[in-house]
């Protein structure tokens, strides 16, 4: 089931805060920037490069971290992606209470799991 309305909004505009404090400087966003996308009860962060093969303006892109929230519950929980190109539970902090402490979490990468 995909998010409500309300929580759509809400998970936007956490996302927009975190985008305007984490995004690199403007001059430099055609060879890195991050983006972010909003599918059914997820949302993912994701590292933007251009492709190191292939066309001028084709775009790869590198998973970050994601969230999902849980409705029965009321928390979302939290993965990064490890070598193994998988998702994987955030082990110091594997749920979180709202989207905002979501991207605050990977705003202060602690260990250097989301960012290396």
């Amino acid at each position: 089931m995909a998010l409500a309305e309300i929580e759509l909004a809400r998970v936007r505009k956490a996302m927009d805060v975190f985008m305007q404090r984490r995004r690199p400087p403007a001059h430099i966003r055609s060879k890195l920037d991050l983006g972010f996308r909003i599918t059914g009860q997820s949302v993912e962060i994701f590292e933007v490069r251009p492709a190191w093969r292939g066309l001028p303006d084709e775009k790869h892109e590198s998973p970050v971290a994601k969230a999902t929230y849980v409705r029965a519950r009321g928390i979302w929980r939290v993965f990064w992606q490890r070598r193994d190109l998988k998702w994987h539970s955030y082990n110091p902090k594997p749920e979180v209470k709202s989207v905002e402490e979501f991207a605050s979490l990977v705003s202060e990468d602690a260990p250097a799991c989301f960012f290396g």
